[in-house]
């Protein structure tokens, strides 16, 4: 990353705030975005036109998804509400509604023969994320610690 001062106060308050490390990557990924869309103008001489402008840019010209345009909104409202101390007010954008879809489930057969050809080491891991409905990044930051092998929990 670059050693601006700016996103380096940027980072500084998400890590106050004790945000996730991915939480941290993705709000500065589209904080430098929206500088650099804007022709590296400080967000502190922008306002609601260029964030505007910005959202709209994402959803018309890069075709991103609801899910993608309202990170980028939660990362912009964070810089200006918690960075700069100030208010987005009567902004004509709002969050987008992504489509509810049912999710597809496994069956218990199915989750057999996945599990069925798994070597060990990736077995474990398979099998924890399903058995526990874990994360990827949650199960890979398990340790030995966190689990009650003697009432197996």
């Amino acid at each position: 990353m670059s050693k601006s001062p700016f996103l380096q106060s940027v980072r500084t308050e998400i890590r106050t705030k004790q945000y996730s490390y991915r939480t941290e990557k993705t709000y500065l990924y589209w904080v430098r975005q929206f500088i650099l869309f804007n022709g590296k103008k400080h967000p502190a001489v922008m306002g609601n036109h260029e964030i505007e402008r910005f959202l709209n840019h994402l959803a018309v010209n890069r075709g991103v998804s609801p899910a993608t345009q309202n990170q980028a909104l939660c990362a912009i409202i964070f810089l200006y509400k918690n960075v700069l101390k100030r208010e987005i007010e009567n902004l004509h954008y709002k969050m987008s509604k992504t489509p509810r879809r049912m999710p597809t489930v496994l069956n218990p057969e199915e989750v057999a023969s996945i599990l069925g050809n798994m070597e060990a080491e990736y077995w474990l891991i398979t099998a924890h994320l399903y058995g526990c409905g874990l994360r990827v990044s949650e199960a890979l930051s398990l340790r030995i610690k966190d689990i009650d092998l003697k009432s197996r929990n």
